[in-house]
């Protein structure tokens, strides 16, 4: 349905990880963040190329419609899963995109065992799910400074004016 650039960005565990697991025989490193990335906006791509430079591959966590549902509430997401991770898959900067359905990323963390984990400036690095772990292993946790005035919360709420 999607351009082959687009979908092959999107990804299962298991096929993620043998995709981890030569990117690393190759020498990259490895960036996680994640969200819910509802209505893309200028915060966003702030984030997504901030992370860009902080390694060679990058994977985003993509909260699924029902994980989105229960920390936003019933009106969210705006957006349907495959239309946001199609929006994440045709920026540049995206390497691999892999779908969530637990509220949190915690797991999924563990598993892929990225180099830097990394969230938006409205994140206290110790407060981020998964530090701990990924430091635990001598990873890296970045916080990337927020753009005021740059939420989807935001642009929903100026909408409604």
């Amino acid at each position: 349905m999607y351009t082959d650039k687009i979908e092959s960005k999107f990804f299962q565990l298991n096929d993620l990880l043998k995709r981890i697991e030569f990117w690393k025989r190759l020498g990259d490193k490895i960036v996680f963040t994640n969200g819910c990335f509802d209505i893309l906006h200028q915060g966003h791509a702030h984030l997504l190329a901030s992370c860009s430079e902080m390694g060679e591959r990058l994977i985003i966590g993509l909260n699924s419609d029902a994980s989105v549902k229960r920390l936003k509430g019933n009106n969210r997401p705006v957006n349907d899963e495959q239309s946001r991770a199609v929006m994440l898959a045709a920026i540049q900067f995206t390497d691999a995109i892999i779908v969530f359905e637990e509220d949190t990323p915690e797991a999924l963390i563990h598993v892929i065992k990225p180099d830097v984990l990394v969230k938006g400036g409205d994140w206290k690095p110790d407060e981020i799910v998964g530090s701990a772990f990924v430091k635990s292993y001598g990873g890296q946790v970045k916080v990337v400074p927020y753009l005021n005035g740059f939420s989807t919360t935001g642009i929903i709420e100026r909408g409604k004016k």
